[in-house]
C-alpha cells in the first residue's frame, strides 16, 4: 500500500492507470477508522480496479470549533488498518493541499437538501461537505465513489452536487454497519462511555418500532409516538424526520417508497445520528 501526502504524488500514481483504462475508486474518510469503514473499503475493491482511501478531517464542515478539535485522530491506526484490507492507496494531505491560496468554494444552492435536518442544525455543514467531496473528486478523478447510508442526507447532497456539476462519478450508497445490539458504528462512538453506549442503543429499538409500526399509524404520527420513546430515555432528542428518499420532504398523512426515518440525538455531550428505511423502495404504499 502507498501513501501519498501530496496532490502532486498522487497524481502522479493515478493518471497513468486512468490511461491503461484501470477503474479507480475512491472511499473519502476523515479517519477514526471502523468496521463500516472497512465495509465500504470491500465494495470499492469488489467494483473498482485500484482502490484510493482519503483521511482527511475536513475543517469547514464543521460548525461547532469544539467538535472538530475534539474529533478523534487515529492516523497510524488507520494506515495499518486499510494496509490490512488490501487498499492500494491512503491520501493524507494537510489542509493547503486540500485547500490552496487559489481555492474558490463551489457555488451551489443546496435548496431543500441543504436546509432540513442537519442542514436546519449544522449550518454551513453541507457546504463544507460539497467542498470537501468536489475537491477531492477533482484530485482523484475516480470513477466511482463509496459512501455509507448511515450519512443518508449527505449522501442525497453529494449526489445532488455530482449531478449538479455533472461530475463523472458514480455514487455508491453502501448499508449501515451496526454493533451485535444495533447501535450504528460511527467515528464518535470512541467517545462514548460503556454505559453510554447502552443507552444509546434506543436508537435502534425507535427505529425498529418506526419499522413495525408504518401500517397501524400516518408518518407524522409515527415520527410523534418515536419522540415519545426518545424523551423517555436518557438521550436528548434534537429532530427526528419521516421523510420522502429523495426530496427529503417531511412525510405527513401518506406514505411513500423509500420513506426514511432519520433521527439526530445527543447521549451525553457525543452527538449521534441515524436512520432507517421504514418502507421498502420497490413498494408503492399508501395507507
Amino acid at each position: 500500500m502507498k501513501l501519498f501526502n501530496t496532490v502532486k504524488s498522487l497524481q502522479e500514481e493515478l493518471i497513468p492507470l486512468k490511461k491503461q483504462g484501470q477503474s479507480i475508486g475512491v472511499v473519502p474518510t476523515m479517519g477514526a477508522l471502523h468496521d463500516g469503514h472497512i465495509s465500504l473499503v470491500n465494495q470499492a475493491k469488489e467494483m473498482s480496479d485500484y482502490v484510493v482511501v482519503s483521511i482527511f478531517v475536513n475543517p469547514t464542515q464543521f460548525n461547532n470549533p469544539e467538535d472538530l478539535e475534539k474529533y478523534p485522530r487515529t492516523l497510524e491506526q488507520d494506515i495499518s488498518l486499510l494496509e490490512r484490507y488490501g487498499v492500494d492507496c491512503v491520501f493524507a494531505p494537510d489542509i493547503k493541499e486540500i485547500y490552496p491560496d487559489h481555492y474558490t468554494s463551489p457555488r451551489i444552492d443546496l435548496g431543500m437538501l441543504g436546509k432540513v435536518m442537519e442542514g436546519k442544525f449544522r449550518p454551513g455543514h453541507f457546504q463544507g461537505v460539497v467542498e470537501v467531496v468536489k475537491r477531492l473528486f477533482e484530485i482523484i478523478q475516480p470513477d466511482s465513489a463509496y459512501f455509507g447510508k448511515k450519512d443518508f442526507q449527505q449522501v442525497a447532497v453529494i449526489r445532488y452536487m455530482t449531478d449538479f456539476f455533472h461530475l463523472p462519478v458514480k455514487i455508491i450508497e453502501c448499508p449501515i454497519m451496526r454493533s451485535e445490539k444495533g447501535l450504528a458504528l460511527s467515528s464518535r462512538n470512541a467517545r462514548l462511555s460503556e454505559e453510554e453506549k447502552q443507552q444509546a442503543l434506543v436508537l435502534y429499538s425507535t427505529l425498529d418500532f418506526a419499522k413495525n409500526n408504518t401500517s397501524n399509524f400516518p408518518p407524522k404520527e409515527l415520527a410523534e409516538k418515536c419522540a415519545q420513546l426518545i424523551h423517555a430515555s436518557e438521550l436528548k432528542l434534537e429532530y427526528i424526520e419521516i421523510v420522502h428518499p429523495v426530496t427529503l420532504e417531511a412525510l405527513e398523512g401518506e406514505w411513500v417508497a423509500g420513506a426514511v426515518c432519520c433521527i439526530a440525538t445527543y447521549c451525553g455531550e457525543i452527538r449521534l445520528i441515524d436512520n432507517m428505511t421504514l418502507i421498502p423502495e420497490q413498494e408503492a404504499v399508501i395507507r
